[in-house]
């Protein structure tokens, strides 16, 4: 395997002085990075494994690519954990180091760890950048992260990711992406989890080029970075959406000059990109129409890592989350796990099944898990249910689990509703689950947040909304009316908490 991070070893001359990341008015070359984390490297080689603060800071940064060059698996951990979780993640991945920023105050699990305090501001030791592994890089069946999902069946489990996932994926954006090192990436994502991690952390570094972090998300921020240099911005859809209301601003109006100036630098930019969730295709239109640029998705989860992705050079389809990435197979199957035929299963909802070189090991100490979470022809069972048109192109219709409703004999999907829904001017935010009913199985329900609360749209021109725009049959039933949907720190709507 060639090396997961090339840029880093032992860089000279123009690359040494090259930006790598930038947090805020702190700024590490590919020299320093490189130094910096050769160091620590050093100082964990030793470890077994190692847990990493994942604040948002260049420590963060620092510490999983020393851990990388170490060759020992690094456990992000999300400062906002509960304590009965993170004691259960720390009991389950048994860490012996914990590497954090000099200010952070850790829990007192953390206090049995031996602390290694990561300082971006002091210079570094080894000036040349080199790590010894003996000659030769960790293989790629080697742990390389292992990222904890969310929790929402159960105590999260450890997804255990090889450093040939992280390459496999992040090699395939850069074929879909025509990804390179004069990208210069900006985004405020979380730094435990493999949307701002892996592709905003590892993936400007696996090319060679820089990734400006914003501390914290601001259409502001978002402007001058990308008016600045910035050509790609990841992003998850509410901060899309945050940006779609900016732009919304009228001729005039107070809010008229950042508009101006956040179009332009949108507009500027060679790649909008969301992921995470999926994002409306409202906001999509609204973005688009103030910008004359197309914001397009793709498709992951922590144990898959990147599956289908639009194309820079492919056609924008609002909605969609693009074709297969190159090394990506996937399928759908029925619930009884029949594979639904390709030539015959366009337009039918199924359970998305993937396999590919971008998959993970396995869940740490959960063999049963694992095997339960594969299908017996070594294909991974995903819990998302979509669509595949003809040109291959995949639709995400939401969650097994939570997302696909029966009513009345029909599979209906939650996302559709939910993008119609956001259609309507008097909806700001909307989601759709389905609950039990004695006559039709399970009715739809719709949760809203209006757009003028002291005025929220009737139940039932929301529900005629629907019908005219998608079938009689999924029309919401129910509409409760919120101030807020509740979401989690990648901004998806958390639909247990809305029955809870």
């Amino acid at each position: 395997m060639t090396l997961l991070l090339p840029a880093l070893q032992s860089p000279t001359g123009p690359a040494a002085s090259q930006e790598a990341v930038r947090f805020g008015d702190l700024s590490l070359t590919y020299g320093r990075l490189a130094g910096a984390s050769a160091a620590l490297a050093a100082r964990i080689a030793d470890a077994g494994r190692v847990a990493v603060w994942a604040t948002p800071t260049p420590e963060t940064v620092i510490a999983v690519v020393a851990a990388l060059r170490a060759g020992v698996p690094a456990v992000p951990l999300n400062p906002r954990t509960g304590a009965s979780e993170l004691a259960h993640i720390l009991a389950d991945s048994e860490p012996t180091v914990v590497l954090a920023g000099p200010d952070d105050v850790l829990p007192a699990a953390l206090e049995k760890l031996r602390r290694v305090t990561v300082d971006a501001r002091v210079e570094t030791e080894n000036p040349t950048g080199h790590v010894e592994h003996g000659g030769v890089e960790p293989g790629p069946e080697s742990p390389a992260l292992i990222v904890y999902t969310s929790g929402t069946t159960g105590p999260p489990k450890g997804a255990v990711l090889p450093r040939r996932a992280i390459a496999a994926s992040l090699d395939a954006l850069e074929d879909a992406w025509g990804w390179t090192g004069d990208d210069v990436l900006v985004h405020a994502l979380p730094l435990f989890h493999v949307h701002g991690l892996i592709l905003g952390v590892l993936g400007p570094l696996r090319r060679g080029g820089s990734l400006r972090h914003l501390g914290k998300f601001s259409p502001d921020g978002v402007a001058r970075e990308l008016g600045s240099g910035g050509t790609m911005l990841f992003g998850v859809p509410t901060m899309y959406h945050r940006l779609a209301e900016v732009l919304d601003a009228p001729a005039g109006s107070a809010g008229s000059a950042e508009r101006d100036v956040l179009a332009g630098a949108l507009a500027g930019a060679r790649l909008l990109v969301s992921g995470s969730a999926a994002l409306p295709v409202h906001d999509h239109e609204r973005i688009a129409a103030a910008t004359g640029r197309r914001v397009i998705e793709r498709y992951g989860m922590t144990e898959t890592l990147m599956n289908t992705g639009i194309r820079a050079d492919g056609a924008p389809r609002p909605g969609t989350v693009g074709p297969p990435l190159a090394g990506v197979e996937l399928r759908l199957a029925e619930e009884d796990g029949t594979v639904l035929d390709p030539a015959g299963a366009i337009g039918e909802v199924g359970e998305i099944q993937v396999r590919g070189p971008n998959l993970f090991t396995g869940y740490l100490n959960r063999p049963d898990a694992t095997a339960a979470a594969h299908t017996a022809d070594g294909w991974f069972r995903t819990g998302d249910v979509g669509t595949v048109d003809a040109d291959g192109y995949v639709t995400i219709v939401g969650r097994k689990a939570t997302d696909l409703i029966k009513s009345g004999g029909y599979k209906i999907g939650a996302g559709e509703i939910e993008n119609v829904l956001l259609g309507h001017p008097g909806v700001r935010e909307a989601a759709v689950t389905g609950e039990e009913d004695p006559d039709l199985g399970e009715r739809v329900v719709a949760w809203v947040v209006a757009a003028d609360p002291d005025s929220p749209p009737p139940a039932e021109e929301l529900a005629d909304h629907v019908a005219a725009q998608l079938a009689p049959h999924k029309r919401p039933r129910t509409v409760r009316y919120l101030d807020a949907l509740p979401r989690n720190d990648l901004g998806k709507i958390m639909k247990r908490s809305l029955h809870a």
